[in-house]
């Protein structure tokens, strides 16, 4: 499985404050993304904010990504939704719009436990039709997966890949030894938290998805790259340079830091849905020196 390997660029979702999709604004950004030769895009991650949007919103997204990519970048599409059955209705959409792979958290109001997220699963698996990756985001789903549920998804049919928050105590070799040891030797593992994502790679783990890649690709392939080859003095210099950005993702969070990354680029001046606010204007300041770092 090829599909989740490498770096995976997440982007925003560029919207008016009703919530409208801006199509020509994604465009740009998918599209520097391409350029870039990222090795997959993740439309509607928690970058992407999914949650904010209507199920046709989300629908015209994918139907705008994959006309603007037309086949040339693989696609992987978040269906999260709160319901099971609206879960699988996103998913055909996906698929039906032309997605690669899909992409799934356990959205809950109510706390989830380990049977009701295997059955929720399963159902979206199976209703998608198209390779799917777990994601495993605790920060804001409030759901862990054990290992052995992991294992257990990882038997499922379609089921091939998961998305994992940063190791406890940064041991991914130890996380990926005991979980490659648990699934089959055709699912990948891959890790989001930036900052972490170099340690990660270094350590041996198929995919970094990655927030900065949404905007900054170019450097974000370089230490993808320079880690995949094992090459610890290129991948801790680059991840350095990403060092001043990685604080500020950490302090504000990474997708209110974004919102000002695209309208500093000139890509998009947009704003983050309601109720999430705008960051101040001292800490775009304090974005825009981050990012000469990395010129």
């Amino acid at each position: 499985m090829t599909l989740f390997r490498g770096l995976s660029a997440f982007p925003l979702t560029p919207t008016d404050a009703e919530g409208h999709v801006d199509t020509e604004g994604l465009a740009r950004f998918l599209e520097r993304i391409q350029r870039a030769g990222a090795d997959s895009i993740g439309l509607l991650g928690s970058t992407g904010g999914y949650a904010y949007l209507t199920r046709e919103e989300r629908k015209r997204a994918v139907q705008a990504a994959v006309e603007c990519i037309g086949g040339k970048t693989p696609l992987v599409v978040g269906v999260g939704a709160l319901r099971t059955d609206e879960a699988q209705a996103l998913a055909r959409d996906a698929k039906s719009a032309g997605a690669d792979g899909l992409l799934l958290a356990p959205m809950s109001y109510v706390p989830l436990n380990e049977d009701e997220v295997f059955q929720h699963f399963v159902a979206v698996a199976e209703a998608g039709e198209l390779p799917l990756c777990i994601y495993n985001n605790p920060s804001t789903t409030r759901f862990t997966f054990s290992d052995a549920l992991i294992a257990r998804l990882s038997e499922v049919s379609n089921i091939v890949a998961v998305k994992m928050p940063l190791a406890a105590n940064d041991d991914y070799a130890g996380e990926l030894a005991r979980l490659r040891s648990m699934t089959p030797d055709t699912f990948t593992i891959g890790y989001s938290g930036d900052w972490g994502a170099a340690d990660a790679l270094l350590a041996g783990c198929d995919t970094w998805y990655s927030v900065a890649a949404g905007l900054l690709a170019v450097p974000a392939l370089a230490l993808t790259r320079a880690a995949q080859s094992g090459d610890a003095v290129e991948s801790t210099r680059l991840n350095r340079a990403f060092g001043p950005l990685w604080t500020l993702f950490k302090h504000y969070g990474s997708f209110r830091v974004m919102f000002v990354i695209a309208d500093y680029l000139g890509l998009a001046h947009v704003q983050p849905p309601r109720p999430i606010l705008p960051l101040p204007e001292d800490a775009g300041d304090d974005i825009r020196q981050a990012l000469e770092k990395l010129k």
